[in-house]
């Protein structure tokens, strides 16, 4: 990891929070999947339309299969179906199930809460359209990175609200609190991939100050998680989110919902798409396509 950071702070390229969100998108696309494994074939690849938005759908085979909603990363700001693509055809080629990719509106364009909303219509979608593409509407799982980590976790909410069968939570470094206050946000502050200046500027696009106490942001911030569907937390050691993270999983425990915990230890934010150069990625890849294996079988 340290070598890899190495590698990337000579190669001198912006930092995103020096772009605006058209150049930062198009940098974010460019070098996304340098790290990543190489894209797997797959059965099915399908460029679709849900609920109004861009989504890919990837599946191993014509079986009918349950379905994980993935929402990407990006800061709510960065990231799309492309960036995020080689991720996941590794979940479905390794868990087995189908997974459905949602391109969500962006920021600053459209400011909280439209991806909430997005993710939300998107997985409501996919419960009841899931039968016409061939799916298991009834095995349904959400899942995402860094804000798709946070989306994910606020669309669980949406679904306990909504009587929907969601019967996973997969949070990848997600973000959980209203405010860069926890002692990993000083201790990873600068220098490990993802920068407190870098975090602000995301969310400065994205929500107001006086909005980010509000759970669809901040799921920590929510008066209950009980009820809320399994979770399995993938968290990275020297990421500024991990406390937050480590907090959310804490959470959710103490309200009875089933946490299963992962914590890399030595790799940063965005550690999982690093396949090509961190054997810890590729781990990584294996603790989400067991927990979608477990909580999506018939």
């Amino acid at each position: 990891m340290a070598e890899l950071l190495t590698r990337i702070q000579r190669a001198k390229r912006p930092p995103f929070h020096a772009l605006t969100p058209r150049e930062a998108r198009l940098a974010y696309r460019m070098g996304a999947e340098i790290l990543d494994l190489p894209r797997a074939a797959l059965a099915r690849v399908e460029d679709l339309e849900v609920a109004g938005r861009p989504a890919r759908l990837y599946a191993p085979s014509a079986d009918k299969l349950p379905v994980l909603l993935y929402l990407h990363g990006g800061g709510f700001t960065i990231g799309d179906l492309e960036t995020h693509d080689s991720l996941c055809r590794q979940l479905s080629n390794r868990s087995g199930a189908a997974v459905l990719a949602l391109d969500y509106r962006l920021a600053p364009e459209h400011r909280f809460p439209a991806a909430v909303d997005d993710a939300w219509a998107a997985l409501a979608w996919l419960h009841e359209q899931a039968s016409a593409l061939g799916l298991d509407g009834s095995r349904l799982g959400v899942g995402g990175d860094s804000a798709g980590g946070t989306l994910a976790a606020s669309t669980a909410f949406f679904a306990r609200e909504q009587g929907l069968p969601l019967a996973l939570q997969l949070l990848i470094t997600p973000g959980t609190a209203a405010r860069l206050s926890h002692d990993s946000h000083r201790r990873f502050a600068e220098g490990y991939l993802l920068d407190a200046t870098t975090i602000e500027w995301f969310f400065s696009h994205y929500i107001d100050a006086d909005q980010r106490s509000d759970w669809r942001f901040a799921p920590l911030e929510a008066e209950d998680h009980a009820d809320l569907a399994p979770a399995a937390v993938l968290l990275a050691e020297a990421d500024p989110l991990v406390d937050e993270g480590l907090a959310y999983a804490d959470v959710l425990r103490a309200a009875g919902v089933p946490v299963q915990l992962e914590l890399a230890r030595g790799v940063t934010h965005d550690f999982i798409k690093m396949g090509r150069s961190l054997p810890e990625a590729v781990a990584a890849l294996d603790f989400c396509a067991a927990a979608i294996k477990e909580h999506l079988k018939p």
